[in-house]
């Protein structure tokens, strides 16, 4: 019986962990960019309720699950306690991948700013330890793995843990549009609806993807980002 207890309340501490770090309140300043949407929106790409549903599952798909969740996915198990060279070598090339393959300013500046914010974050939370934070600070951070440590310190299931990362993503995407149209919450709720529909075949493709079949081509989306970058009247930041 306090073996079972036990356990469930692991159980609970690791969901509640993943709640968290999936929370727009996480003060990371995810709220604070667009990845392109306010551009696409601009340039009448996206105009309603279904063309941003349709702009946000196909980024799902096309960028999230073939790049960052893939990264997440691969940086989660070589997150250990203590941390080995060859370790240290596979988060690196995990780290500069993200690096090399933002295809925009603004997005080399959202990795790297919102990774530094959640790297200050675990700091003052105390949870990791002071090789991995190390470690993080040499890197230097990008969020993908940053958050792939956080998420490694909740000792969820892999799937469970990038589902977490995914939704947080989507919520802060449908925020995006919401400010960004004359949308209502009833939509923004319809367009997450969607978007959690698709994350677990998403997080699904993440998984099994192998180092070499990994990312990070989405013309589109690059073009609407590197338009936003000198957008005239923009609410997010580039």
């Amino acid at each position: 019986m306090v073996t079972t207890t036990a356990r469930m309340h692991t159980e609970i501490s690791s969901l509640l962990q993943l709640i968290w770090l999936a929370s727009p309140a996480l003060p990371v300043g995810g709220f604070s960019y667009s990845e392109g949407l306010e551009s696409a929106i601009e340039h009448g790409w996206i105009h309603d309720e279904t063309s941003a549903a349709d702009w946000l599952v196909d980024q799902l798909h096309l960028s999230q699950a073939r790049g960052d969740l893939s990264v997440v996915a691969q940086a989660l198990p070589l997150w250990p306690l203590h941390l080995s060279p060859s370790e240290n070598s596979g988060l690196q090339a995990l780290n500069d991948w993200v690096l090399a393959t933002r295809e925009s300013f603004e997005m080399r500046l959202q990795t790297e700013q919102m990774g530094r914010s959640l790297l200050d974050w675990l700091r003052n939370q105390g949870t990791a330890t002071q090789s991995a934070l190390t470690l993080c600070a040499q890197l230097p951070p990008t969020y993908p793995l940053i958050m792939a440590l956080a998420l490694s310190l909740a000792k969820a299931p892999d799937h469970q843990a990038l589902q977490a990362f995914a939704f947080g993503w989507a919520e802060n995407m449908t925020q995006a549009a919401l400010k960004s149209m004359p949308l209502g919450q009833s939509a923004g709720q319809r367009i997450l609806a969607r978007l959690a529909q698709e994350i677990p075949s998403a997080v699904d493709h993440a998984m099994a993807l192998r180092d070499d079949e990994r990312q990070a081509f989405c013309p589109m989306l690059a073009i609407a980002s590197a338009r936003h970058e000198t957008q005239y009247s923009r609410l997010f930041r580039s």
